[in-house]
């Protein structure tokens, strides 16, 4: 069952997933145990962004800093995805590429066709800075702990477009760490407030925010503290407008994009990936 607009069957929340968020109720029954059904696509259009980010930018900004943002980020497929390539990209630095099908396990770059392709995972050595990761949503607390291991902050959109941010973050951990005796989970750990961060990553989610006046002002506190944007979703919602403080990028191209059309998006198993590059930072 996914974030989406869709229709609730299970029980009696027959109302839809829109409503059930107005209403709190349907995070607050499965907040604990929710899990994105979308996953598998939402896992491939991020190893296709990661992959082509890292390949362009990793060397433009300092490696010991990059800081993740998993907004909303329900039992945490965004940081169970990072986790993944992270990982893939440790082996790869050992092993050559070799063709697969689509239908494998591992992505393929963002391509037109569904077809055999060679998969260049960048190669991390086992001295390059995991990045950090930090992660909000005031729902599914729960169901992101359990799954990744690592806290999560309660914040809301309204909290996150107000200024405030998780005042915690962790070295991304390469599976879930383990806790010590007071039941804390003991990664690195920072807890200076963070200036700036790398990319903002939203799966799922920020279609629900329907007032626009709202959406830009999380939007614009975003662009003054975030890189890059990353908007996940089983369509093409919301509609990020000009003067919000971002530009639609084209990972094709690496180059900007319009803010109309599907010219540089990622698209796998019907999810949908549109990056934005914040035009408040450098």
């Amino acid at each position: 069952m996914s974030r989406g607009n869709r229709v609730v069957t299970a029980g009696n929340l027959s109302t839809s997933m829109r409503d059930n968020y107005k209403e709190h109720g349907y995070y607050v029954k499965v907040g604990s145990t929710y899990r994105n059904p979308h996953y598998p696509g939402v896992r491939r259009c991020l190893f296709s962004w990661f992959t082509s980010w890292w390949l362009k930018e990793a060397t433009n900004v300092d490696q010991t800093e990059i800081a993740v943002f998993d907004m909303a980020c329900a039992s945490g497929e965004v940081t169970a995805a990072l986790q993944e390539w992270w990982r893939q990209g440790l082996a790869a630095s050992v092993q050559t590429p070799t063709e697969i099908s689509s239908s494998d396990n591992l992505p393929s770059l963002p391509i037109p066709r569904r077809s055999t392709t060679i998969v260049p995972l960048p190669g991390f050595g086992p001295e390059t800075p995991r990045p950090w990761i930090m992660a909000a949503d005031p729902y599914t607390m729960k169901a992101y702990e359990v799954r990744a291991g690592l806290p999560c902050a309660a914040l809301s959109f309204r909290d996150i477009a107000c200024g405030a941010l998780p005042d915690t973050m962790h070295r991304l951990p390469l599976q879930n760490p383990t806790r010590d005796s007071s039941g804390r989970p003991a990664p690195d750990t920072l807890t200076e407030p963070r200036e700036r961060v790398e990319m903002v990553i939203c799966s799922f989610a920020l279609h629900l925010v329907e007032s626009a006046s709202e959406l830009f002002a999380l939007l614009w506190e975003l662009s003054t503290k975030c890189r890059w944007l990353v908007i996940l979703a089983p369509h093409k919602k919301p509609e990020i407008k000009n003067g919000w403080g971002w530009i639609k990028w084209d990972v094709n191209n690496w180059s900007e994009g319009s803010m109309q059309g599907a010219q540089g998006e990622i698209l796998h198993d019907r999810v949908h990936c549109r990056i934005y590059r914040s035009l408040n930072l450098p």
